[in-house]
């Protein structure tokens, strides 16, 4: 009788020891999910600070460090994971008045495919010149692709360099999207005004 109470100990030792990892967020090869990257928990269906890093750097042609001083910047003003970004090019230009036109793909962690996007928007301000490059656009709060279709203005007084880099923001209902310019000739003055995406392309900035 002492021979199998001791036998039964054992095993319900054995089994608490294997499952202790799975109690503190742990998976069987003891990875901790509260601290899978220092931007802190995972949220389903938005990305962590390394993955918009390592994406935005590669697709921007810039160095991790560079972009990382931008993405910590947004994401200390968010507190919170983008849950898509936008990869694409632009052009603007202007002289009191601008413009800009732009095409990409909107990445979002709950679709399959990338869904392609256009925008373009007009903008009056203190700003002359012009630039040509590419643009990396983290979106927060964006549900749904079908959200991203419509009118963003430019928030005021938003538009900063960080590492060599352009940051604005803009904002309709709770969605704040926040791009993120590498190019030649950086204009950050026309941060009044807005931005129309949509699913094709039209020549009208309005």
């Amino acid at each position: 009788m002492r021979r199998r109470s001791l036998i039964v100990s054992s095993l319900a030792a054995t089994a608490a020891s294997s499952l202790a990892p799975l109690a503190w967020g742990q998976d069987d090869h003891g990875d901790d999910h509260h601290d899978d990257d220092h931007h802190g928990h995972r949220s389903p269906g938005s990305y962590t600070g390394d993955e918009v890093i390592h994406e935005g750097s590669r697709f921007l042609g810039v160095t991790a460090e560079a972009l990382g001083g931008a993405v910590e910047h947004i994401f200390k003003d968010y507190g919170d994971r983008p849950t898509g970004y936008i990869a694409g090019t632009e052009t603007s230009g202007a002289w009191a008045l601008g413009f800009r036109y732009g095409k990409g793909q909107l990445y979002m962690k709950d679709e399959k495919e990338p869904v392609q996007c256009y925008w373009r928007g007009p903008s009056i301000g203190f700003d002359v010149g012009g630039n040509a490059g590419r643009v990396f656009t983290l979106c927060y709060k964006l549900d749904d692709p079908d959200q991203l279709f419509q009118r963003f203005p430019g928030v005021e007084g938003s538009a900063y360099f960080v590492g060599g880099l352009g940051v604005t923001y803009q904002r309709a209902d709770d969605i704040t999207l926040a791009p993120i310019r590498a190019g030649v000739g950086l204009r950050l003055g026309a941060n009044v005004g807005y931005i129309a995406y949509s699913r094709k392309h039209h020549i009208s900035p309005f």
